[in-house]
């Protein structure tokens, strides 16, 4: 109802020669704020500003989808788990303290969402860091089932089977991997979206990365950017379903 009732101002303001006061939110007026450091899009979000929010939103939302599904191994389930993250941060960004990158306390915060998620589906208690490395093994039922036709007419054989045997790593060198050879980010950014040192980051991608290079050596470069993509459709459904809930 709130962007219909928009709409309709929008036409009203182009058929009178009544000015509105208050200019109705354009749905791509996030663009305008995206050359804004993190830190200002903050500040600008704090006097709910929507648009520096969206704006936030639109910058994070595929490393956040990545880091979420890493846990949930379900897309649908990492969209509602960040749409509920940003609906958690924008009601408490005056308790955001800026000690360091909003992108790194925002993962931490959507990782932390996902989890909880993971064990209300499954009643699994253990954290990411309540099980060691040495206890976590390859899930012989993920590694086990092999893509469905479905998932190869819906991308390419070498990203499908790119994306299916990441599912199978062990969730601590899952979440890693995704962050460090899919996201881009280096050791000390990564670290700190999952709160470790920078030693168990290259310890947990040296042992990711050699359980999947005897099937995947020759086929990670150039599709690593495509993996668990966050496309423009599903971007914009997050965006608009935490605006609206926001709306509320």
């Amino acid at each position: 109802m709130v962007w219909e009732r928009r709409r309709e101002w929008a036409h009203c303001y182009h058929m009178s020669p009544i000015v509105e006061q208050k200019p109705a939110y354009r749905p791509a007026a996030w663009q305008s704020l995206g050359d804004l450091p993190d830190d200002r899009l903050v500040e600008l979000a704090r006097e709910h500003n929507l648009v520096a929010f969206e704006a936030l939103m639109r910058r994070h939302n595929r490393r956040l989808f990545r880091v979420t599904r890493s846990v949930l191994r379900d897309s649908d389930a990492a969209q509602d788990a960040i749409q509920e993250t940003y609906l958690r941060v924008f009601t408490r960004l005056d308790s955001y303290q800026p000690t360091g990158k909003f992108g790194a306390w925002i993962t931490r915060v959507a990782l932390n969402e996902a989890l909880m998620m993971r064990r209300r589906m499954r009643g699994d208690t253990i954290s990411l860091e309540e099980a060691g490395d040495d206890a976590l093994s390859v899930e012989e039922t993920a590694a086990s089932e092999t893509p469905t036709a479905d998932q190869f007419v819906e991308a390419a054989h070498a990203r499908a089977l790119i994306e299916h045997a990441i599912d199978a790593l062990p969730e601590n060198f899952r979440t890693v991997f995704i962050l460090r050879a899919v996201e881009g980010l280096d050791v000390r950014e990564t670290a700190e979206c999952l709160d470790i040192n920078a030693a168990t980051v290259r310890t947990r991608l040296f042992r990711a990365q050699r359980q999947l290079r005897t099937l995947l050596s020759r086929r990670l470069q150039g599709e690593s950017t495509e993996i668990f993509d966050f496309g423009a459709e599903r971007c914009d459904r997050v965006v608009a379903n935490v605006l609206a809930g926001l709306a509320r």
